[in-house]
C-alpha cells in the first residue's frame, strides 16, 4: 500500500467512526397513543396518563416521545391510525377511549405490545366493591 493510499483510509475512517457512533446512540423510546376520542375530550385522562409516566421515571419529550392518534369519535379512522403507529415502528401502543382501539391495535400488529384501558375491567372491579 503506499502512503497516500494509507492516509486516504486513515482520513476516511476518522471522518466516519464518529458518524458511526452516532448512529449508534440509543433512541428515545416512543409510545403510539391511540384513541377514539377527540383530543380535547377527556384532558384529566391524558394528564394521569403522563403522570403515571412522570412516576415510572419517564417524562415526555425527554426520556420518551409520544405519537398521538385520535378518531374523533369516527370509529371507522381507527385502523388508519393503528396502522401508522405499526409503520412508524413505535415501540408500545397504548389503545384508549373503547374496545374498539384495541382490538383493532390488535390486529394491526403481533409484535409490538399494546396496554389498554378497560371500562368493562373498571366496571368489574365497581361492581365488586360494592358487594
Amino acid at each position: 500500500m503506499r502512503r497516500r493510499d494509507f492516509f486516504k483510509v486513515i482520513a476516511g475512517s476518522a471522518v466516519a467512526w464518529p458518524l458511526a457512533a452516532r448512529s449508534q446512540q440509543p433512541t428515545m423510546p416512543v409510545i403510539g397513543f391511540l384513541s377514539a376520542n377527540r383530543a380535547d375530550s377527556l384532558p384529566q385522562f391524558t394528564a394521569a396518563f403522563r403522570e403515571g409516566l412522570a412516576a415510572a421515571g419517564f417524562v415526555e419529550g425527554k426520556d420518551v416521545a409520544i405519537e398521538y392518534r385520535w378518531a374523533d369519535t369516527h370509529l371507522e379512522r381507527v385502523p388508519a391510525l393503528a396502522i401508522d403507529l405499526v409503520r412508524r415502528r413505535v415501540n408500545v401502543i397504548f389503545a384508549g377511549g373503547g374496545d374498539v382501539p384495541c382490538l383493532v391495535a390488535k390486529g394491526a400488529t403481533a409484535t409490538i405490545p399494546i396496554v389498554f384501558t378497560s371500562s368493562a375491567t373498571i366496571q368489574s372491579l365497581w361492581d365488586l366493591s360494592l358487594a
